[in-house]
């Protein structure tokens, strides 16, 4: 296990945690860190490029060498009537080429005279070589073309995977972030409530306060422990939905520790990236898995064109075996090259063409229906992809300007409490006065937690609308 996966198991668990009564804090590169080395769903993605490699091996296979035999024998009555053996290799090529070497031999008393060979037998040295249709391409090179392919489109498909997952994890840290900070408001609303409740039943003790005072700053005490209440459960609820996301290496799902808690919402960055909308949008157009997607499917069809196309050529084989007399080549020692090659072989020609090519030019037909059909896919896809890096961009610059404005809002009411609580103090103003300003700063307190917490959500989105959410 990799040292910070170790420290970051130890920051979360229970089971591990040497001081139960400390609090640790549980940042988002360590999260997200750990979802990527164990979440099943990334593990599974993982498995795509393996099953791409797997698939490419495959293809390789169709050019793999093989080892052949035959023989072939009739006896009849006691009487060997023929025994014919052929025995060798046979090395297929990436370039429409196929070599052999054999060795064949024959005897019996009824041999076919065709098949009449030297009394050592006879080894063949030969190769057979495609002149019209496959010259180029055909089933074996298309198939092995397309699992190259494959296996970056296998890769896109594990990013866009990867990045589904982590968007959904992401809003659930948020959403725990959230949480959190609005409990953390509450509490200090409410401590701030008991301490004012303590000094004005203080002060009514000694008769500088009436009942009514101290009955309207309990009032503000309990109203606090109410929202207290409901936000502890919200924030609990929330560290539930974050452990939908937390496995271990063993893929037993983990519980998130109580002692564990995230940073302050306004200890994040609030900055927007230094490129701009438009960097976003060509890094989209340049990596987002979709559209990496239908460019390598496009690659894959372009091959099912140029095989579809193959087929209009005739089909046009030839081959050529020298022949030996057992494993001597060459009808004498000085012929030379010249009866090597003139001497002693044997050679085919086989054609073929079809007369109306109705397979072949419906074949290329909707091969090319499925490239328009593609093409216009990629282009569609390419405007909302687009479209969607826009509008996540927009939302998130909105958020960070929302954020300055209600930074502004929430010192202003600070302000306004802090005046309405020294005016109380000096006897001109009330109780409800000053719980209606804390009432309304605690809100827009809250409010800014929402926001902070949006520009984060809003950067997550904007990272998977352009095709990498990077931490």
């Amino acid at each position: 296990m990799k040292p910070y996966l170790l420290l970051f198991s130890g920051l979360l668990f229970s089971a591990v945690l040497a001081a139960q009564d400390s609090t640790l804090t549980l940042t988002p590169e360590r999260y997200f860190q750990w979802i990527s080395a164990y979440h099943p769903l990334v593990l599974q993605a993982n498995l795509l490029p393996a099953s791409a490699a797997a698939s490419l091996l495959e293809a390789r296979g169709g050019f793999d060498p093989k080892l052949v035999s035959d023989v072939t024998q009739k006896s009849f009555d006691g009487k060997n009537y023929y025994t014919l053996t052929e025995s060798g290799v046979k090395i297929p090529t990436l370039y429409g080429l196929e070599l052999k070497g054999l060795f064949t031999t024959a005897s019996g008393i009824r041999t076919n005279p065709e098949n009449a060979l030297p009394a050592a037998g006879q080894a063949v040295v030969g190769v057979k070589a495609t002149l019209g249709q496959g010259l180029f391409i055909d089933e074996r090179r298309a198939t092995l073309q397309k699992a190259r392919i494959l296996q970056n489109a296998n890769e896109a498909q594990r990013l866009e995977a990867v990045n589904n997952l982590l968007l959904e994890a992401g809003i659930a840290y948020w959403e725990w972030v959230k949480a959190f900070g609005k409990l953390r408001a509450i509490e200090q609303a409410l401590r701030l409530s008991q301490e004012r409740l303590e000094g004005i039943v203080e002060s009514f003790e000694q008769g500088d306060r009436p009942a009514t005072d101290t009955l309207e700053a309990l009032v503000q005490v309990q109203n606090w422990m109410f929202e207290r209440n409901q936000a502890v459960l919200d924030y609990q609820n929330a560290g539930f939905a974050l452990s939908n996301f937390l496995w271990d290496e063993n893929e037993t799902p983990l519980a998130l520790a109580g002692n564990v808690s995230p940073p302050l919402p306004d200890t994040f960055n609030t900055g927007l990236p230094v490129s701009g909308l438009e960097d976003l949008v060509l890094l989209a157009q340049n990596q987002h898995p979709q559209l990496q997607a239908y460019q390598f499917k496009l690659a894959q069809l372009d091959v099912d064109r140029r095989l579809a196309l193959e087929a209009f050529k005739p089909r046009v084989d030839v081959e050529y075996n020298l022949l030996g007399d057992g494993f001597r080549m060459g009808s004498g020692p000085g012929d030379g090259l010249n009866g090597l090659l003139l001497q002693n072989f044997k050679w085919g020609l086989n054609f073929s063409f079809p007369l109306f090519l109705r397979k072949e030019r419906g074949k290329l037909e909707l091969t090319r229906l499925k490239v328009s059909e593609a093409s216009l896919g990629l282009l569609q896809k390419q405007l909302e992809i687009a479209n969607k890096v826009r509008q996540a961009y927009n939302e998130w610059q909105n958020a960070q300007q929302q954020i300055v404005v209600y930074e502004s809002i929430v010192t202003n009411y600070r302000s306004l409490l802090e005046a309405e609580t020294t005016r109380f103090q000096l006897g001109e103003s009330s109780i409800f006065l000053v719980n209606t300003r804390e009432q309304k700063l605690i809100e827009a307190q809250i409010k800014l937690v929402g926001l902070r917490v949006d520009f984060q959500k809003n950067r997550l989105k904007t990272g998977w609308a352009a095709g990498r959410i990077n931490w």
